[in-house]
């Protein structure tokens, strides 16, 4: 049986595949495990400065949760069923959001359910002119469980967001795109390199400083503006006295580049 997440390393960049292609890459329990223990692999990785995500296969970056797994925990009751399959997802999705180093989804095809949770949770995304997005959940007579009635909305305004959620039908990468849910769209052959691009002209900055900015946004968005403002504060002071800012500063009065 193929490894769960394929993990390859090249110029600071890892790249994590979800490879179940014969399931559509479907966010069963291993999987989701296995792509937990990747990034905190990749976490403490120096050599690792940014994170795409993709899928194996031409059909799909994750149609979402495994629904044979889940029935299965619905049927051993609500307790199992929360702790199993929504936490579990609540818990990757949140680890993807709150990571320190950037994490890119590269959108290959289907991001159906799960899969547009994740692709939400990312700090960014590009999308293949293949891909395709939806939030079926309510056809299983459930809500997204993932984080998607919360973060979509913060994403794309409220009154889209519930469209989504609430009709349950498909919409396109150019729609994607208009909402804000992805980055850019992209011939399919490009997707790859489109994102590796992206990663290229944040990883050119000191890694520090773009982790302070990943968590000062991230966990702003949660918060009232004045609260916003002093996590902003904390991670500005961090970086006061660092080897980054102090040649940073440097940098732009000898005008030179940076030493990153």
């Amino acid at each position: 049986m193929p490894d769960n997440i394929l993990i390859d390393v090249a110029d600071n960049i890892a790249l994590l595949t979800l490879n179940l292609p014969a399931r559509l890459n479907a966010l069963n329990y291993a999987l989701i495990g296995d792509l937990m223990a990747a990034l905190d692999r990749i976490e403490t990785d120096a050599a690792v400065r940014a994170v795409i995500l993709t899928g194996a296969g031409e059909r799909a970056f994750s149609a979402g949760a495994d629904i044979h797994e889940f029935s299965e925990s619905v049927r051993a009751g609500r307790d199992a069923a929360i702790r199993d399959f929504v936490r579990r997802g609540q818990t990757m999705t949140a680890r993807l959001e709150a990571f320190t180093k950037p994490v890119i989804a590269a959108v290959n095809g289907l991001a159906y359910g799960g899969g547009c949770e994740v692709t939400e949770a990312t700090h960014l995304a590009i999308a293949s002119e293949r891909a395709s997005f939806a939030k079926p959940e309510i056809r299983l007579s459930m809500p997204p469980t993932f984080g998607g009635t919360q973060r979509l909305p913060r994403l794309v305004g409220r009154k889209r967001g519930l469209e989504l959620l609430l009709t349950g039908d498909p919409f396109s990468p150019q729609r994607a795109l208009e909402i804000g849910l992805v980055n850019a769209v992209v011939p399919h052959h490009e997707l790859l390199p489109a994102a590796r691009q992206l990663a290229q002209r944040i990883i050119r900055h000191s890694p520090d400083t773009v982790a302070a900015i990943i968590t000062a946004a991230t966990r702003g968005l949660n918060m009232a503006i004045s609260e916003g403002l002093q996590v902003e504060s904390e991670q500005f002071a961090r970086l006061v006295g660092s080897p980054a800012l102090t040649d940073g500063l440097a940098a732009w009065r000898a005008s030179r580049p940076p030493n990153v």
